[in-house]
């Protein structure tokens, strides 16, 4: 996965990647089912209310977005209770990369850097 250079990122007119330029905030299961089935890949982090190491998170997955070109979402599963049992959330933020709509790999290691982020993104999409 090759970084994106600014005219590359520019986005497209089919809402794919919407998320590309900053985190898309998801409301509930079902929307994040479509927003990962829409994306070949996709980063989600699974954040809550008052985590200041999740709101600090945004930022760098606007920065991963951007330099990968990959759809970026957050969702809160506390609103959506049954995302807590079908991804195991035990610790925020988690985060889950999907690829052609499955996930494929997690972390929830607290604050990740940028660099950290991208090489793990790299490493799982092909």
């Amino acid at each position: 996965m090759e970084p994106k250079t600014d005219s590359e990122n520019s986005g497209s007119a089919d809402g794919a990647s919407a998320g590309v330029r900053r985190p898309i905030s998801l409301e509930d299961e079902a929307a994040l089912d479509a927003f990962v089935a829409d994306a070949d890949a996709a980063v989600v982090e699974f954040y809550t209310d008052g985590c200041g190491i999740c709101a600090s998170m945004e930022p760098v997955l606007g920065n991963v977005a951007r330099e990968l070109d990959i759809a970026v979402a957050t969702v809160n599963p506390r609103d959506d209770p049954p995302l807590v049992e079908r991804f195991d959330v035990r610790s925020v933020p988690l985060f889950v990369l999907f690829v052609d709509g499955e996930p494929v790999a997690r972390r929830a290691e607290g604050f990740i850097p940028g660099d950290d982020l991208t090489a793990w993104i790299a490493e799982h999409v092909a």
